[in-house]
């Protein structure tokens, strides 16, 4: 796309001294209306900006691109940004620069901070002014595509395995889409609290060896869609107890086969419809069963009352980092090839890692 092609002489941008109270111009990744990225996007010159009392001013280091802002830029997400003039993204990872005269929040240049809570961000951009309350302080010794990745699929996953039932060391859960990052992290976080999971992976070439790497990550068991079409699901758990508590990102038969792995007054709960299929629990899942089921949006539990909970749930997720308890696979791609990165993450070249990019020459960090 030429409209967002970033030259080098672009992504070299100097930082310029602060003067009083302006953030340095900056680029960002813009759109006027919906429709399709390719088609709408486009790289515009913005500021300088002044900062407000409660602003701060961030230089962004890095930002992801997720199928949430995929969708927002076709219009199609519950969750819109205004347009014209919306900047992509809602997470990422940046460097304080300067704070206004009345900021409280103990923010100074040089600390990290990530966009959080989601509330009208916009990271594909250079240079980010937002009010202190849309800026969280994390830990610096982290790689920045994990600051810049932990508010959407590791935060989803720590909310869902903490949030709908108490689980105990010991128990089990179960859930389909396991390969997905949240599926991997909702593995590593039930192992490091001393939970089981049941995972449940397409039928695809390559499924044995997205087996082994789950059981690399601590899952117990992994089953493809096809293992599980057997008349005594139960038979196949060995010793583990039936799970109390399943997640669906699928819908369509992964549900299906979830809800039958699911002990009796279990609950399923719908985050994803990957399948673009409906969820269709039978009668005797309500009867018999006596099953439960609740839908999770982050969006919803993070611009609630749960903020305080969620920026707790933050910083616990990138100690595990830290403590390499918790890993994931993403692509660390340079501004200037945002188009390549947008392309790689709408899936146009294949299956390609979580796409991550990074604004600025690391010298210039």
């Amino acid at each position: 796309m030429a409209s967002l092609q970033v030259t080098q002489e672009q992504e070299r941008i100097t930082s310029p001294p602060m003067a009083s109270l302006l953030c340095p111009p900056y680029k960002a990744v813009m759109y006027d209306q919906y429709g399709e990225p390719d088609k709408v996007l486009r790289l515009a010159d913005v500021g300088p900006v002044e900062l407000g009392a409660r602003d701060v001013c961030v230089k962004m280091l890095a930002a992801p691109i997720n199928p949430s802002d995929i969708n927002s830029i076709e219009g199609v997400y519950p969750n819109k940004p205004t347009v014209p003039g919306a900047v992509g993204g809602i997470e990422g990872v940046g460097q304080v620069q300067a704070v206004g005269p009345a900021v409280t929040a103990s923010l100074s240049p040089g600390d990290w901070v990530i966009a959080f809570p989601h509330t009208a961000m916009g990271t594909w951009q250079t240079y980010a002014v937002k009010p202190q309350e849309l800026w969280h302080k994390v830990r610096n010794d982290v790689p920045m595509e994990y600051a810049a990745t932990v508010t959407v699929n590791p935060l989803s996953a720590l909310v869902l395995l903490q949030c709908f039932t108490k689980l105990n060391p010991g128990d089990t859960i179960v859930q389909n889409g396991a390969t997905s990052i949240v599926g991997q992290c909702l593995i590593q976080l039930a192992k490091a609290q001393g939970i089981r999971t049941i995972n449940i992976i397409r039928d695809r070439p390559g499924s044995e060896q997205a087996k082994h790497r789950l059981t690399q990550l601590g899952a117990h068991l992994v089953f493809t869609e096809s293992q599980l079409r057997v008349k005594n699901v139960k038979s196949l758990l060995g010793t583990l107890p039936e799970p109390a508590l399943g997640f669906d990102c699928v819908g369509g038969n992964a549900a299906s086969l979830t809800m039958r792995v699911l002990r009796k007054g279990g609950t399923m709960v719908t985050y994803g419809g990957m399948s673009k299929e409906h969820v269709n629990v039978s009668t005797s899942s309500f009867i018999f069963k006596d099953l439960s089921f609740k839908g999770f949006w982050l969006w919803n539990w993070v611009n609630s009352d749960k903020v305080v909970d969620c920026k707790k749930m933050i910083d616990y997720l990138l100690d595990l980092v830290k403590e390499g308890k918790l890993t994931y696979q993403t692509e660390l791609t340079p501004f200037r090839d945002f188009g390549l990165a947008l392309d790689k993450a709408q899936g146009k070249l294949g299956a390609q890692p979580k796409q991550v990019v990074s604004f600025w020459d690391k010298a210039k960090l």
